[in-house]
């Protein structure tokens, strides 16, 4: 990497979406960031980092890491084959978690990594957001009102503001969920204590869809991206905060919104075609085949069931999918969106697809799983409970709660063919009842490319892991296609410290030429 690239310093890094986009926007076809550390502390999401880390240390990526997206090999004999690779990668993707018994560690790594370029870097993560959420933050006060205003991931981002305070880079992104804007702890707006403190810190805030400084009085709405606005696939709310070291000036560069955004369609239609399977019953294709079949002559409401058998005379596919399947495509071609975007998702030379195997489900579920994708192809939308005929309803506690309308009455939500989908969250790791797929003969939850093409993550990113670690990790990393977005904002910050950087270099010349 040359000097001129400005160092990222990636902290709650997950499977690295912020730092995959920083590292990828270029204006002039070489990157203008160098990820120099990223810190992760689940296991998991810090071995799909260090694998992506070993990819970037190569101008052409070598063979051998296609065959380990493939299943060919594993992680460690492809490290093995590129030792001087595999051990930058380690000191750039480092497995720790953030808190005062690891602050020596952090601050050491952390000069270490700016030793060349102590003053132009970016700061970019996010504190775990579980705390934060509505539905988290509703259970945890009902159990333990006291344990939930103590909850330490309430204040992780302290260490954050502690690295601001002790480095004082130039700039900062920090990223949370839009439930950070409601919540409180003991009485005490949580997002206006936070900027507070970055105020306190020496910072002044600014949102990356509208030019200008938030003073004060900011509305804290001002700091919300609606991803589906700028080009994803998906209707994703967080809260992003751009931070600028006093004296830094912002420009007028922001976000800039798109006035048709893509569909879930736009995204995953040209993958293969799966279907799901009875629960501990993958193999008896006849089984499920017939279940789907008598599913929609008496299960389903009378006027839907011409829609249903429309989708399911189209055919039914065999395939259960699989951690790399070797067709790549349906027959259908890839979207206009998509070919758009080529260059940033496809890869021919994976030579097929990867992570997409289909879920096994109860029969029950595959039932509704279907009744569900009908009534939204006849509608336009997902059913709530109320709609489903009584035979389909689950047999919860609470059901007839939910039927009224009084909690969770969307609790199997069809993803809507022609629209964004919903937010793809960590809970996808649990079940797949609000993520089920719009197509009614393939009667399943998306899979984890899916997840992770709305996510926009490239289709040869690898996440390590089991199937529920890989669903987890997509669901918590920022999509890396807006962060590249927000890379170009801060790029344009990041060249008034490439002048100050060369002005300084400049007179310290003249300085010792002089003396």
């Amino acid at each position: 990497m040359r000097s001129s690239h400005v160092p990222v310093v990636d902290l709650f890094a997950g499977p690295g979406g912020l730092g995959e986009g920083f590292s990828a926007f270029s204006k002039k076809a070489v990157p203008d960031f160098r990820l120099a550390i990223s810190v992760e502390k689940d296991a998991t999401a810090h071995a799909t980092l260090l694998l992506r880390s070993f990819k970037r240390q190569f101008g052409r990526t070598p063979e051998l890491y296609y065959d380990r997206l493939r299943g060919s090999i594993d992680s460690e004999e492809l490290y093995r084959a590129f030792p001087a690779q595999a051990e930058a990668a380690r000191l750039e993707a480092t497995h720790l978690e953030l808190g005062p018994s690891t602050r020596q560690a952090v601050d050491g790594l952390i000069e270490r990594a700016l030793k060349r370029e102590p003053e132009s870097w970016v700061l970019v993560g996010g504190p775990p957001c579980q705390a934060y959420s509505l539905v988290g933050r509703s259970k945890m006060r009902g159990e333990d009102p006291d344990a939930y205003a103590r909850d330490p991931r309430h204040f992780l981002y302290r260490e954050y503001l502690r690295i601001l305070r002790r480095f004082k880079p130039p700039v900062f992104v920090l990223e949370n969920v839009k439930g950070l804007l409601s919540s409180t702890i003991r009485g005490r707006e949580t997002i206006r204590e936070i900027v507070r403190d970055l105020h306190s810190a020496g910072y002044t805030l600014h949102s990356f869809t509208r030019p200008g400084t938030i003073d004060k009085d900011f509305g804290p709405e001002d700091f919300v991206i609606r991803a589906e606005d700028y080009g994803i696939p998906q209707a994703r709310h967080r809260v992003i905060i751009l931070g600028l070291r006093q004296g830094l000036e912002r420009g007028r560069s922001i976000l800039q919104p798109q006035l048709r955004g893509p569909t879930i369609e736009d995204a995953i239609r040209d993958l293969p075609r799966i279907r799901s399977c009875i629960s501990g019953m993958s193999e008896d294709f006849a089984r499920w085949k017939r279940i789907v079949q008598a599913t929609a002559r008496t299960s389903i409401p009378r006027h839907l069931r011409p829609i249903a058998e429309k989708h399911l005379d189209a055919g039914f596919p065999e395939s259960l999918g699989a951690e790399f399947m070797e067709a790549r495509r349906n027959g259908r071609n890839p979207s206009e969106w998509l070919s758009s975007k080529a260059d940033w998702y496809l890869d021919e030379r994976i030579g097929g697809v990867i992570h997409h195997a289909a879920r096994g489900h109860m029969e029950s579920d595959i039932q509704r799983y279907l009744f569900a994708a009908v009534h939204a192809a006849e509608s336009g939308t997902s059913p709530k409970l109320a709609d489903f005929p009584k035979a389909l309803l689950p047999s919860h506690r609470n059901i007839i709660a939910a039927v009224k309308g009084e909690m969770f009455s969307d609790r199997f939500r069809v993803q809507r063919r022609l629209q964004a989908s919903t937010t793809i969250v960590s809970h996808i790791s649990k079940d797949g009842h609000y993520y089920i797929h719009y197509d009614p003969a393939q009667c399943r939850s998306l899979t984890v490319r899916e997840a992770a093409r709305l996510q926009t993550f490239p289709d040869n990113y690898f996440f390590e892991g089991g199937r529920t670690a890989q669903y987890h990790q997509v669901g918590n990393a920022v999509p890396p296609l807006l962060a590249r977005e927000m890379a170009a904002v801060v790029s344009d910050i990041a060249s008034q410290l490439r002048s100050r950087t060369a002005v300084r270099s400049i007179d310290a010349v003249a300085e010792l030429e002089a003396r």
